[in-house]
């Protein structure tokens, strides 16, 4: 089997919520252990990270720990960046065995060309001032200035901060013309792949017409997974 998931914004919320949803998120890590043979992150696994040469952020442990134990035994484990995690370096990759990707990737599970993405910077031509912000966060520039200037403590804090006040801005009603814009990335790019599978809008919905594209939920509101078995059969889940 193979399990999609993502949006699980590690952190987030109280320490009570944060815990909860760990406790949530490496519970099903665990249920899926003995029959996945690869499992895909897409973004926004934590809901603030940054990854400095020799330091990354406290906590996560018990999902860190899991994950590697994952890879241990063998299973793949990919995570392609979102907005709130896209300051990886290599912790990841040679801490824990997670193949890491910062951009949209095309894979090949199940005899399926599968797209994959988180979704944040994809079709936003339209919209100068998302297409500056995304540049300005992305810029090594930035993260150089981050990483020698500020201290961590402040830098995590405030970063911290960012992420919260950015979630809460966009609530936790989405409106579907909030994914119009990765609908048409997939029609533009539709004879890549079979079909495209996002995160980041935070909405849990199916397009057919005219390509076949999979947008996954938050796990703050209403856990959720896909999860595709060996035929290429896609089915998506809602948790307890």
């Amino acid at each position: 089997m193979y399990y999609f998931a993502s949006d699980i914004h590690l952190g987030a919320g109280d320490t009570a919520t944060a815990r909860s949803t760990e406790q949530r998120f490496v519970r099903w890590l665990t249920e899926i252990e003995s029959d996945a043979e690869a499992l895909f992150l897409l973004g926004d696994i934590f809901d603030f990270w940054f990854e400095y040469g020799k330091v990354v952020p406290k906590g996560f442990v018990r999902t860190l720990g899991q994950l590697a134990r994952m890879t241990d035994r063998g299973i793949r484990v990919v995570m392609l960046t979102g907005n709130h995690d896209m300051w990886v370096r290599n912790y990841l990759h040679e801490e824990c065995g997670i193949e890491v990707y910062t951009r949209p990737q095309l894979f090949e599970v199940a005899g399926r060309r599968l797209m994959l993405a988180h979704g944040d910077n994809l079709g936003i031509k339209g919209a100068p001032m998302l297409r500056l912000m995304n540049g300005i966060f992305r810029s090594r520039v930035l993260r150089f200035l981050a990483s020698w200037l500020i201290h961590p403590d402040l830098f995590v804090s405030f970063g911290r901060w960012w992420s919260g006040s950015s979630r809460k801005a966009h609530g936790q009603e989405r409106d579907l013309r909030f994914l119009e814009p990765l609908v048409e990335y997939a029609r533009k790019h539709q004879g890549e792949a079979e079909c495209f599978i996002f995160g980041h809008m935070h909405i849990t919905h199916e397009v057919r017409e005219p390509q076949h594209l999979l947008f996954m939920g938050d796990w703050h509101y209403a856990p959720n997974c896909l999860v595709m078995n060996d035929e290429g059969e896609i089915t998506q889940k809602i948790l307890e």
